[in-house]
C-alpha cells in the first residue's frame, strides 16, 4: 500500500539520518474507502494525487508549529504492507481526516519510493498560508484565501537518491 508521510526538511533530515521515519505511530495519507467516496473517482493515479494532496496539507500544518523550518512542504511517498496503515473508523467522516492513516511501526526509509518537495519559488505563498492558518481555521475566508494559495504549486517529484541533495 502507498501511504504519503507529511514531513518539513529538519524532519526530512532526520529520518535521512536515522534510516527510517518514526518514531511510530506514524500519522500519514493513503487512498482509504472515506477519500474514495469523497473524491468519487476510480482512477487509482487521481485518488493517490488526492492522498497527496492531503499530506500536502499536513506538512503545511507542520510548517504552521516549526517557525524555523524552511517554508517549503515536504511528503514522502513509502510502501508499507496493506495491513500496516490503518484508517480510524470513528474519524471516516470527518473531512479533516480524509485519507487519513496511521502507521504503528517506524518505517525503514529503504521502503521509500520518492520525496515531493516544494520548488524554492513557493516559499513565500508557503510561508503566507503557514503564518494564515490558524486564523483560516478559525473561519476567516480571507485567511483561506491566502491557505490555499500555497496549493496553487504543484510539489516536485524527486527520487530518494536526492534526498542528501534535499536537506543539503
Amino acid at each position: 500500500m502507498r501511504v504519503y508521510v507529511p514531513l518539513t526538511l529538519p524532519g526530512l533530515a532526520e529520518a535521512y539520518k536515522a534510516g527510517e521515519l518514526g518514531p511510530a505511530p506514524l500519522d500519514a495519507y493513503a487512498v482509504t474507502p472515506a477519500l474514495r467516496e469523497w473524491y468519487l473517482s476510480d482512477d487509482i493515479e487521481e485518488l493517490e494525487y488526492a492522498a497527496l494532496s492531503r499530506a500536502a496539507q499536513a506538512s503545511l500544518r507542520q510548517l504552521a508549529v516549526d517557525p524555523k523550518a524552511p517554508r517549503r512542504r515536504v511528503v514522502i511517498a513509502v510502501d508499507v504492507a496493506d495491513g500496516a496503515a490503518v484508517a480510524d473508523p470513528d474519524r471516516g467522516l470527518d473531512h479533516s481526516a480524509l485519507g487519513e492513516v496511521r502507521i504503528s511501526a517506524s518505517v525503514p526509509l529503504s521502503k521509500a519510493a520518492a520525496v515531493h518537495v516544494d520548488a524554492d519559488d513557493a516559499e513565500a505563498d508557503v510561508a503566507a498560508a503557514a503564518e494564515a492558518l490558524g486564523a483560516a481555521d478559525l473561519g476567516d475566508d480571507d485567511a483561506q484565501f491566502v491557505v490555499d494559495g500555497a496549493e496553487d504549486h504543484e510539489l516536485l517529484w524527486y527520487a530518494t537518491q536526492e534526498i542528501s541533495n534535499l536537506i543539503g
